[in-house]
């Protein structure tokens, strides 16, 4: 192994800071996304430059694979499960290469719950949060290329942008089919916590990738493609009352939403044109998503080929994003846990890696 592998994995792998994690503000993310270097100024200005592009390779993903207990992408798997840090600021103080999804936009908004529901914490009826959120893709960044369109994002228990109270935000994970093509435009994807994965879709390169992926992701933690929910089920729920979380969930941009039109459009600047005008510093829309759940699904096929049947979706209330940024700290500073999986759900005496932990 040389000094190079060795220094990738000490990098990816969860450090003592993220062992000392105790939390974090709202305002402390969200002035972490928005501080310099941005990628612009102001976006949209006249004669800006193209938003940065950072590869996504099978190369990364299998750099270190022979080196037993320092392979890069498996501590980086590990550490996104065992990690609740929020910002991952790293030895340089600039942060840690991302190996999946390297290039995104992140946003800020707030979580509503207006409908009934039979669910706990964030989930219930009235709740209501301030939002960090990432847009990412799984492939390439323009509209005609493959990809797989992602949002991943953290709910805060407050709607206070200035509380300084340091909470631990829950994590939201959600993504279009694995193996893409990948929608044309941001209005049309369906992200899932629990998405499709169709392998073959982008290509053999791709296939491979995602077959690296599945096998690492399910070292780590059971179900590489499956993200569960109780984390917003038991944010502010009271100790001692039951968890009850929904299995499924998918986001779903608003009809009304503005469709942004370019062949090759980057997703970023798609994402960017949801909310501001070009060369306008001041957001002048929201980009509004629904979110639904069910509790009636089940898996199909294998792990690369497998399809998840949803019925009786219910929706129950919105994610509305108010302001974005295409930052180097959003894609090499901010962190967004994994909820680990547990056999039951609703039980956390049934998360199956903290049992493995345990039993050495």
């Amino acid at each position: 192994m040389n000094a190079q592998t060795r220094r990738l994995a000490a990098e990816q792998a969860a450090s003592p800071a993220d062992a000392a994690y105790a939390g974090s503000t709202f305002a402390e993310v969200r002035d972490a996304l928005f501080a310099g270097p941005r990628y612009y100024d102001v976006w949209g200005g006249p004669g800006r430059p193209p938003l940065p592009v950072h590869p996504l390779r099978l190369r990364d993903l299998l750099r270190g694979a022979l080196c037993r207990g320092h392979y890069p992408f498996a501590r980086a798997a590990e550490r996104t499960v065992d990690s609740r840090a929020d910002l991952r600021w790293g030895p340089d103080g600039k942060g840690v290469r991302r190996l999946l999804h390297p290039n995104g936009v992140c946003l800020t908004g707030t979580w509503e719950v207006t409908e009934p529901t039979a669910y706990s914490g964030y989930f219930r009826q009235g709740s209501t949060g301030l939002v960090v959120g990432r847009y990412s893709t799984g492939g390439r960044t323009r509209r005609g290329e493959p990809r797989s369109l992602a949002l991943v994002a953290k709910l805060y228990p407050t709607t206070d942008p200035a509380d300084p109270v340091k909470y631990r935000p829950a994590s939201l994970i959600t993504q279009e089919d694995f193996g893409g093509p990948g929608s044309a435009y941001v209005n049309d994807a369906e992200l899932r916590n629990a998405p499709d994965t169709h392998a073959w879709r982008r290509g053999l390169t791709a296939a491979a990738m995602l077959a690296v992926t599945g096998l690492v992701l399910r070292r780590a933690d059971v179900k590489p493609t499956f993200r569960q929910l109780h984390e917003i089920a038991e944010l502010g729920k009271p100790a001692g009352e039951p968890t009850r979380s929904p299995e499924f969930l998918r986001l779903l941009v608003d009809e009304a939403q503005p469709r942004v039109p370019g062949d090759r459009i980057d997703f970023r600047d798609e994402v960017l044109a949801q909310i501001y005008d070009p060369g306008d510093p001041q957001p002048r829309r929201r980009l509004v998503f629904h979110v639904e759940v069910s509790d009636s699904g089940e898996s199909r096929g294998p792990l690369f080929f497998q399809r998840r049947i949803v019925t009786d979706w219910r929706r129950i209330g919105r994610l509305v994003f108010t302001e974005a940024v295409a930052s180097h700290n959003g894609d090499f500073v901010v962190h967004f846990h994994h909820p680990a999986w547990r056999t039951d759900r609703n039980d956390p005496a049934t998360a199956v890696r903290e049992a493995r932990r345990r039993s050495g």
